[in-house]
């Protein structure tokens, strides 16, 4: 491999030179395609698929990814391309480490600040008690994902038939909860970091912290930081793959 890629450098650089465009980007991309699985910081606004479309588009690869962010999520989406495409089902299974930034005394119907607001409280809850009720989150437990999620119902994608104003009742699942530390309080806002089963999802248990209060909780900020042993730090940022800004 190192005897190659200083050759591969050198075209680069002679194909930069005539079409006068960034070979250093043109170098990127060949690794790129070389690597079989890109690992992605997602930035916020844009959905997952979204972001499989614009590398398949630019990078003129066969691509799809392991498992959904939300738009208002960042952090590690993992693409695979090419012939690792047809391994997908096995990244489904992997554990996620989430950093997560929340807020009491608020309902929306999508479980986060992107949604219609529901219900609002104005009661006030001590960082003693959120640390009580967040015991009760650890281990096995059953959870029902959100009406705005991509699980699938009768054929149909929960949030498609939550946006036609269809009532989703989405079945619960039994999903894990390695680790859960609350980190800042600052009411109405907190901040939390946890270790989870895959199918897990952050905003079904904000909200479900929030009932349990009986004030309401959405999700403000949540990064995907690990997905199994990959993490976030090994990932590229999306406008350095595709070599301009979204």
């Amino acid at each position: 491999m190192r005897a190659t890629l200083p050759a591969i450098w050198r075209v680069c650089a002679v194909i930069s030179r005539k079409l006068k465009v960034n070979f250093v980007l043109g170098y990127t991309k060949i690794l790129i395609a070389m690597d079989d699985i890109l690992l992605v910081d997602k930035p916020k606004g844009l959905t997952s698929s979204r972001v499989v479309e614009l590398i398949r588009k630019e990078l003129k690869v066969k691509a799809g990814h392991t498992g959904t962010l939300d738009p208002i999520a960042t952090g590690l989406l993992i693409v695979l391309m090419g012939r690792r495409t047809k391994e997908a089902s096995s990244f489904l299974t992997l554990d996620k480490n989430y950093e997560v930034k929340a807020r009491l005394g608020v309902q929306t119907d999508t479980f986060d600040c992107a949604g219609r607001v529901l219900q609002q409280s104005d009661a006030t809850i001590t960082k003693d008690e959120l640390q009580e009720v967040l015991k009760g989150f650890r281990g096995e437990i059953w959870q029902v994902p959100p009406p705005f999620s991509a699980k699938k119902l009768a054929g149909h994608k929960a949030y498609e038939l939550a946006r036609k104003g269809v009532s989703v009742q989405v079945p619960p699942k039994k999903v894990s909860i390695y680790s859960l530390k609350l980190g800042e309080f600052q009411f109405p806002y907190f901040t939390f970091d946890c270790d989870v089963s895959s199918g897990f999802y952050v905003r079904s248990l904000v909200h479900d912290i929030g009932m349990k209060l009986a004030v309401g909780a959405i999700v403000v900020e949540v990064r995907r930081a690990g997905v199994g042993h990959y993490r976030v730090e090994q990932a590229r940022k999306l406008e350095d793959i595709l070599g301009y800004k979204v």
